[in-house]
């Protein structure tokens, strides 16, 4: 992203609070801005992990998730993988095939159950991504060097209070709620 765009990209999420609450008043602003900016920064510097470290690399961000996934966890069953990872079962099936042809991955038997595969990283997939990973950590010490350390301990804490807390302790949406709330024919049972 050029610099335009960045500043596009990120003034939306300073805009968007303000123009809900004006529209309707109960809109918690705050609560919005956290979640739109998080998305937003979380985009834009995958968006610069990949561009700048992993395609040049080879590889997508999926494939460096699910290669550093590997590397810090040991070979794992593909759904194990998946879970770890944060990608799908199908995803990781896929893209499993697909590095394990460039020769970055491994796929065997999982001897515990026959229909399953484990996952492991091949010696290149290793290596690979390790010599990306140093492109990758100073990457990513160049953006945490934007805040200062105190600003990056409370930071991280802060991060790590949301990712335990998944999510919201109420119920889970439903799509009669939301149909309800766009004023559109409910389903029973859904």
């Amino acid at each position: 992203m050029d610099q335009q765009s960045d500043d596009a990209f990120l003034s939306f999420a300073d805009t968007a609070p303000d123009r809900a609450v004006e529209r309707l008043p109960e809109v918690n602003r705050s609560a919005m801005a956290m979640v739109l900016l998080l998305y937003r920064v979380t985009n834009t510097v995958v968006y610069d992990l990949e561009s700048t470290v992993h395609r040049p690399a080879g590889w997508s961000w999926s494939a460096f998730r699910l290669l550093f996934t590997l590397w810090i966890a040991g070979p794992q069953e593909a759904s194990r993988a998946a879970e770890l990872s944060g990608m799908s079962r199908a995803a990781v099936s896929s893209l499993s095939r697909t590095l394990s042809a460039a020769g970055l991955l491994e796929r065997g038997p999982d001897e515990r159950d026959r229909r399953g595969v484990v996952l492991s990283l091949s010696a290149d997939g290793t290596s690979r991504l390790e010599a990306a990973l140093r492109v990758h950590n100073e990457r990513e010490a160049e953006w945490a060097a934007l805040l200062t350390p105190e600003e990056l301990e409370v930071f991280n804490t802060v991060l790590a209070k949301l990712a335990r807390a998944r999510g919201p302790r109420t119920g889970s949406v439903t799509d009669s709620d939301w149909r309800s709330w766009a004023g559109g024919p409910t389903v029973p049972g859904s």
